[in-house]
């Protein structure tokens, strides 16, 4: 398989899923500016909406969206214990968490890396990222993941969307469990491999 990724941006997230797998793969740059892939050509041939990640499987067949590709990887590993099983309670909890992480934290980030923003505008979209944050930081709170003492695909995204605080330039200080999370996980060995491949760490 192959993993078309822009360092730290939200193909990190099934970048790390994949390592955690230990499944076979390689990554491919490419320019969220240009839309051009390090090793040439253009990337809206392998996905016309122009954005990370998109994962090309062996038969050809590519599959889009972060949410997404962290649930196939999953699948394909199921020893790996990325996701519970299906038709578990527990596994529509870790899919709760990949939505709220989409829809509240990943979507509301969106407006402070859009080009031309003011600072008005970036600030505006930080303010508006306190409540969700806090509430994710109240579901931390005692505890060392998302959904309990393993690490799933939902910790993946959560790390990569909030390790996005420290590229804007703003401060998790108001949250001491975010930061204490985002430590912790950023600790894990398969996290540190996907960072380092991507130069982050």
């Amino acid at each position: 398989m192959k993993l078309y990724v822009s360092p730290g941006a939200c193909s990190l997230a099934p970048h790390i899923a994949l390592t955690a797998a230990g499944l076979p793969f390689s990554i491919e740059r490419v320019s969220l500016k240009t839309k051009a892939i390090a090793s040439g050509g253009d990337f809206r041939e392998i996905n016309p909406k122009g954005s990370v990640p998109a994962l090309l499987l062996d038969d050809g067949k590519v599959l889009t969206e972060a949410a997404v590709l962290l649930q196939y990887i999953a699948d394909q590993a199921p020893g790996a214990q990325l996701i519970p099983a299906h038709g578990s309670f527990e596994r529509y909890q870790v899919l709760e968490w990949l939505n709220y992480t989409a829809m509240e934290l990943h979507k509301r980030f969106t407006p402070i890396f859009t080009p031309g923003v003011t600072e008005e505008g970036r600030n505006a979209a930080w303010a508006a990222l306190a409540r969700p944050l806090g509430y994710v930081a109240g579901k931390l709170e005692g505890g060392e993941f998302l959904t309990g003492s393993g690490f799933t695909i939902a910790d993946a995204y959560l790390f990569t969307v909030l390790n996005w605080a420290q590229f804007a330039k703003f401060s998790l200080d108001d949250w001491p469990a975010l930061q204490a999370y985002q430590a912790r996980v950023g600790a894990i060995p398969f996290v540190q491999e996907a960072l380092r491949a991507e130069g982050l760490a």
